[in-house]
Order: C-alpha cells, then sequence, then structure tokens
C-alpha cells in the first residue's frame, strides 16, 4: 500500500479545452499522467488529487473526467482547486463513487494517518491582497482546522494535509496555515497551482519547522506521479 500524489489534473473530456497552449509539454498530458499511473500504482494504493480536476463548468459535465479518474487503479482522494467550478454539495459527490473521496471539512485514514484539508487561497502579500482575499484566507483557515480537528477526535496522531494553494506567499514568509501545520505537528503538506519555470520557485519545499512540503503540479512533477509514503 503506497500513498502516492499529484494536482492540476486540468482534464477536459466534455469541455475540450487543449493545455498545450500553455506549452508543447501539455500536449496529451492526460494520456502522460495515465501512462505514469497505470505503471505504478494498484488497486491497493491511495492517490491524492490536489484540486484543479476539470475544466467543466457542472457537475454533468465533469462526470466524464471523474469517470476518468475513476477508472484508473486505486483510491483517490479529491479537494477542490480555484478552477473546479463543477464542485457540488459533498454529500453529492461523496455519493458517486466507490473508491472516490472528496475532502472538505472532514478527513480520511491512510493506515495510520488522517488525511486533512482545504482549497487554500493566496496568502499575505506586497503585491495583491484584498479584503475579500482576507475574508476567503480566514474561511479556508478554519475550514482546515475543522478538518484537522476532526482527524484529532479519531486518535489521528500523524497528519497529511493537501492544500490547493500554496502554503504561503512567494517569498515562502510564514502564515497562517504554516503556523497551524506546525501547532498540529503535520508531516506532510501537498498543494499545487504553480505553473511554469517562473512559478515554482515561489512555492515552500522541503523540510521547514519539522514540516515537510511537496509541490505536486502536474507539469512540475512532468505529469509523473509523486510517490509520499511506500
Amino acid at each position: 500500500m503506497a500513498l502516492y500524489a499529484i494536482a492540476d489534473l486540468h482534464l477536459s473530456g466534455s469541455s475540450q479545452k487543449p493545455m498545450d497552449i500553455f506549452g508543447s509539454h501539455w500536449f496529451l498530458h492526460h494520456e502522460k499522467i495515465k501512462e505514469n499511473w497505470l505503471a505504478h500504482v494498484t488497486d491497493e494504493d491511495t492517490v491524492l488529487i490536489a484540486g484543479d480536476i476539470s475544466w467543466s463548468m457542472k457537475l454533468n459535465e465533469a462526470i466524464v473526467d471523474l469517470d476518468w479518474i475513476n477508472n484508473l487503479p486505486g483510491r483517490k482522494i479529491l479537494i477542490r482547486g480555484n478552477h473546479d467550478y463543477w464542485w457540488s454539495s459533498i454529500s453529492k459527490l461523496n455519493s458517486l463513487y466507490e473508491e472516490m473521496h472528496f475532502l472538505q471539512n472532514n478527513f480520511y485514514t491512510y493506515q495510520d494517518y488522517g488525511i486533512c484539508g482545504s482549497r487554500g487561497w493566496i496568502c499575505p502579500n506586497d503585491y495583491k491582497f484584498t479584503k475579500d482575499d482576507e475574508k476567503i484566507y480566514l474561511r479556508e483557515i478554519n475550514r482546515l482546522k475543522f478538518s484537522l480537528e476532526a482527524a484529532r477526535k479519531h486518535h489521528h496522531q500523524k497528519l497529511i494535509v493537501m492544500l490547493h494553494y500554496p502554503p504561503t506567499n512567494d517569498l515562502h514568509e510564514a502564515s497562517l496555515f504554516t503556523r497551524l501545520f506546525e501547532e498540529y505537528e503535520v508531516e506532510k503538506v501537498i498543494y499545487g497551482h504553480l505553473h511554469g519555470e517562473e512559478s515554482y520557485h515561489g512555492g515552500l519545499k522541503g523540510i521547514v519547522n519539522h514540516v515537510e512540503y511537496h509541490l505536486v503540479s502536474c507539469d512540475y512533477l512532468d505529469f509523473k506521479l509523486k510517490k509520499l509514503l511506500e
């Protein structure tokens, strides 16, 4: 049983939005992901998918992309990204598939770990952080804390967090997210959202204050899944 992670699948089975407009390396990127997935993931494994799953605007349009993921091996745990407008009520989503679990204000168990998370938001910075940004930022902090508390109540001492947005600004300054990770002694944090060589450096990576950070945007990973645990 292994644990993998990836973000920003940006599937477009119904919307037909080609991703290669963002660079030739995105050409047929879903096939690259599928090839790597089939080569490494078994039905006993779990894959964390950290947002920006489908370009569809409505759930009935996104089903083709969700089915595509569901047909791949393994159990999947998904969070919402900023482009996942199709994301509907969590109870409805969690009624769709047996081996796909949607994370929002809750947690899931992987071995002796609690898998927690929220979408996240942009962190305070010197470029653009409005009152509206602050409101969403604080809301996402509360959602993450709710998720962490739920895992703790079920006696999970080991915690892994999924975000879509990076947990800091591009200067890697401490945020309410990083402070929450340290308060709850989170072991690993995965996130996506960042695309392109100029953006990758803006993501916190490696071990900082005993928390291990992983950027798992699919283009950063060369469209390969990141193995987090054996």
